[in-house]
């Protein structure tokens, strides 16, 4: 019979957010979200602490294990805490960003074919690999763009951006939601040297995931009032390199 790890860790790209009434746990490698209600949420937290698996229900570390949630280890091994968040109010979907349901305003042809292309490399990319991997691709494929970055976009030329493609998705034989319109607004950005920060966060009631760019200043771009209801969970592009 197998001896039962007795410690374990959660590994880099799993993050967790607080809300209080429930932890979620994102992978950001393969996509897959968890949420812990407060009672196992509470051995999330304790188990964190000092990384010994005794902290937790058998059947909980269990399934965190065989989700990838947590990797065991030879020796305690605390983890990073769950990020805190603060509630947002109740949304049931109707305070969300109406994408693709109202037609974007037309585009220059150029802006517009530029869209495209980067649109069709983010498509590339999700459909490049196994499904589990998705996530893992794109944030790879932004790290990479958003590091050649020479100067930050200005909030008109990321606005351009971001109406340029989704201009470009509402034409597009695919899907195109947030996901996949910040990640090509943030590469059409890096094409031209100009760097955003791309985010992706979390809101409660329902728990629900969000994907947006913003500027240096901190301002989400083209994005409804709702969106500051998300908190970001990752960001990629903050510590861009200004060159000369």
């Amino acid at each position: 019979m197998a001896e039962t790890p007795r410690f374990a860790t959660a590994p880099g790209h799993v993050r967790a957010v607080d809300f209080g009434h429930v932890l979620v746990l994102i992978d950001y490698r393969s996509g897959l979200l968890r949420c812990l209600l407060p009672a196992a949420a509470i051995q999330w937290r304790n188990a964190a602490c000092h990384g010994h698996l005794s902290a937790m229900a058998p059947a909980l570390a269990t399934r965190l294990l065989a989700a990838g949630l947590l990797r065991t280890v030879s020796s305690p091994t605390p983890w990073r805490p769950a990020t805190i968040a603060g509630p947002a109010p109740p949304s049931w979907g109707s305070a969300e960003h109406a994408a693709g349901a109202v037609r974007p305003p037309a585009v220059p042809h150029g802006r517009s074919a530029a869209a495209v292309a980067a649109l069709a490399s983010v498509i590339a990319v999700k459909r490049a690999g196994n499904r589990r991997s998705i996530m893992l691709r794109l944030t790879t494929t932004l790290r990479a763009a958003t590091s050649v970055c020479r100067r930050a976009a200005t909030p008109a030329e990321a606005r351009a951006a971001v109406l340029a493609v989704r201009y470009a998705g509402w034409h597009f034989p695919g899907r195109t939601a947030c996901l996949e319109e910040s990640t090509a607004a943030a590469l059409l950005l890096a094409s031209r040297r100009l760097a955003v920060t791309w985010c992706h966060g979390i809101a409660p009631d329902p728990v629900r995931l969000h994907a947006w760019i913003r500027t240096e200043d901190g301002g989400p771009v083209a994005e409804p009032p709702s969106t500051l209801g998300y908190t970001p969970v990752l960001t990629i592009g903050d510590r861009h390199r200004h060159q000369s």
